[in-house]
């Protein structure tokens, strides 16, 4: 016998099996974040490959864009000095391929910020935040030593965005100066703040205490 409701009561519908029509639009949602979540991935996966294909005289191009704009920072001073005589020392024990045409410096930059990072142009830019906190040689050798692990990964190029990467790869197949200008401006920011996965810091880790051990003979 058919239960009549009271006048004015919803009628009850079982939403947890939708109607085929339903069904259909769920499955095309789903199907079309699915697409372009795979998208993202392999734009990105495109994108770190190709920092290995941005030629050397690319990215010093791109360093004399980028490395005025901390200079302007930095502070001439005993300490830059000095810390360019370890990363030469550091230098001198690099892999053949990674000296050649290259000639890496160190800006210190006498800010309280506690942070060091590798740009374009063969620049490592210490802060006078990080300066203080570290206690030996050794530990400030093992910072640059770790710097220099991020030039030899090209972590430094893909410390850009992945836009400004993109264009930065346009330029380089027009052979476009004014737009290695504008990513170099643009990526100033992107240098300064951005971070690197835990991967890529364990590999520069790994790279700066070899470094360490062919100084030294320990990494103690």
């Amino acid at each position: 016998m058919p239960i009549e409701l009271p006048p004015g009561t919803a009628s009850y519908r079982n939403d947890r099996n939708p109607e085929p029509k339903k069904r259909q639009i769920l499955l095309v949602v789903g199907l079309i974040a699915a697409a372009i979540a795979f998208a993202f991935w392999l734009f990105g996966a495109l994108v770190n490959g190709l920092v290995w294909l941005i030629p050397p005289s690319v990215e010093r191009q791109l360093g004399t864009f980028t490395v005025p704009v901390f200079e302007q920072m930095a502070e001439p001073s005993a300490a830059q000095d000095s810390l360019n005589q370890l990363l030469n020392r550091l230098e001198a024990n690099l892999p053949p391929e990674q000296q050649q045409d290259h000639d890496y410096q160190v800006l210190y930059i006498p800010d309280a910020t506690v942070n060091a990072i590798a740009i374009p142009g063969d620049r490592v830019v210490i802060y006078k935040g990080l300066l203080t906190q570290t206690e030996s040689e050794n530990e400030l050798m093992m910072v640059l030593g770790h710097e220099l692990g991020h030039f030899a990964n090209r972590d430094h190029l893909r410390r850009l965005s992945r836009g400004l990467l993109l264009q930065l790869m346009i330029a380089v197949f027009f052979g476009d100066t004014g737009g290695l200008q504008d990513v170099a401006i643009s990526g100033v920011t992107s240098l300064s703040n951005a971070q690197f996965s835990q991967g890529q810091e364990l590999q520069a880790d790994e790279f700066g205490l070899n470094l360490l051990q062919q100084t030294y003979g320990h990494v103690a």
